[in-house]
């Protein structure tokens, strides 16, 4: 298990990194969803209140290594000072191009910091040594801190300089976040495969096909919509159009076709990206036409709804990650929109939900209804390994006794 923010015995003084990720939707400067930045207020108010002197890493986008002004964390310091009710100095980007500049100003901001007080860089991937790991990057982060807490659950799969390199140059902690999500997740690993539930969406196959792979040993069922169920029909023989699919995978989606855990739909909504034409095709037992040579399958239609649902009456553990439509437009966000009410109904009768991925969280916050859930990951890709049974490296660093 990793070791927790809370077993340090002595913060008073001590100057902390914090790893958090703040990469959130932002459109004109504005941001469109801050739940991941009200994610990592308890670790932060829990340094505040043991008045730690706080520097706070993070990440927005993936400017490579360049300094893109769009993708600044200026809006996410104001955000956050706003939330915590306090002032966050925030480091000009400009200084990542010379980089010894940029921790000599921050080493004399820490000088005259007071304890409880924060201090923000820039996107870190600003900086070309971030990306595995690479230059002194760690090191001269590390250089600025006594000890170093992971709380970014999401870039956890990464071997970056502030995922990996700074965890093996100073003590290193789990934060509150981290732990509650790695708590949530290692739960699913101990339910009864009997009522174990999952629904894997999204639209690429690729990325679901390892978790897909060890849910089939540990789960009851899987039901599969978006690219994964695309691809098995494509594979099998239907006609999906202009649907998306990934070709490379038609041998494996052949063989997951044969399993009788995974769960097709049993009708689709077929039709135009811009939702003007549309129609519902029953799912034949023998492959046929679903689509036209310019429609594709873009969610899943009634008679899977209800198959669904009936599927979730019956779970008493779930994991969903990823839509099973075309859900940011209408009228294709009906079955997404419909599974995310019913597992929300279910929660209140004694299951136990996981939630992850961009999309899918961006569907629970538009419905309001993350408290409705277990756990509401804020991992994606890092939550999609973590339950594949991958060693994440953000997380193995942090189990290593000091």
């Amino acid at each position: 298990m990793v070791r927790s923010l809370r077993s340090v015995k002595n913060i008073f003084g001590k100057k902390v990194l914090v790893r958090v990720d703040t990469n959130v939707p932002i459109k004109d400067g504005r941001i469109l969803d801050d739940t991941r930045i009200r994610a990592i207020i308890p670790t932060l108010q829990f340094l505040i209140k043991k008045k730690a002197k706080i520097i706070i890493i993070a990440h927005l986008g993936r400017p490579e290594g360049v300094v893109v002004p769009n993708l600044t964390l200026d809006p996410i310091a104001v955000r956050l000072g706003q939330l915590l009710k306090r002032h966050i100095e925030k480091i000009p980007s400009e200084d990542w191009k010379k980089s010894s500049g940029i921790f000599k100003m921050v080493q004399t901001m820490i000088e005259v910091m007071k304890p409880g007080q924060l201090v923000m860089l820039d996107n870190i991937r600003f900086s070309p040594d971030e990306t595995n790991n690479k230059g002194n990057l760690a090191k001269q982060l590390a250089s600025l801190a006594d000890f170093f807490v992971q709380d970014g659950f999401s870039v956890c799969h990464r071997a970056d300089a502030s995922v990996l390199g700074i965890a093996k140059l100073l003590p290193s902690y789990a934060g509150l976040l981290l732990v509650n999500e790695l708590q949530g997740l290692d739960k699913i690993f101990h339910a009864s495969p009997q009522r174990f539930l999952v629904i894997l969406g999204g639209a690429k196959m690729e990325t679901k096909l390892p978790v897909l792979k060890k849910f089939l040993k540990i789960s009851g069922n899987i039901v599969v919509g978006g690219g994964i169920a695309n691809t098995i029909l494509a594979a099998r023989g239907y006609d999906v159009g202009a649907s998306l699919v990934d070709k490379n995978l038609f041998a494996t989606a052949k063989r997951l076709a044969r399993n009788k855990k995974i769960v097709m739909p049993h009708d689709v909504v077929v039709g135009n990206k811009e939702g003007t034409s549309w129609r519902i095709v029953t799912v034949d037992s023998k492959p046929h036409g679903l689509c036209e040579k310019d429609e594709a399958i873009l969610d899943i239609g009634p008679a899977t709804i209800t198959l669904v649902r009936n599927y979730i009456d019956k779970a008493k553990t779930l994991v969903w990650n990823g839509a099973l439509g075309y859900f940011e437009q209408q009228p294709y966000d009906e079955g997404t929109f419909a599974v995310a009410r019913a597992i929300a109904q279910r929660q209140q009768k004694g299951i136990f939900s996981v939630v992850g991925g961009g999309e899918t969280v961006e569907v629970i916050q538009e419905l309001n209804l993350s408290k409705k859930f277990g756990l509401v990951s804020t991992g994606g890709g890092a939550m999609l390994e973590f339950l594949a049974g991958n060693k994440l490296p953000g997380i193995k660093v942090l189990e290593h006794k000091r």
